[in-house]
């Protein structure tokens, strides 16, 4: 399926918002996720089913000053 993940086009096989950040290989700690523009919380993402077309936005914490 085509997902818009941060901008960028990506062919990915999860079908769930948690699967895909398994399948990027991302820490499911320390992020802020976003469908559509909708926050999910981390307590969603299991449950929150992706479609075709769906724009993702994943944000994790930078250190810096």
């Amino acid at each position: 399926m085509k997902l818009i993940i941060n901008g960028e086009e990506q062919e990915v096989t999860s079908s769930t918002l948690s699967g895909l950040l398994d399948e990027l290989a991302y820490e499911h700690d320390f992020l802020a996720t976003a469908r559509n523009s909708e926050l999910v919380s981390a307590e969603e993402r299991a449950s929150c089913e992706l479609l075709e077309g769906d724009r993702i936005e994943i944000l994790s914490p930078m250190q810096g000053g």
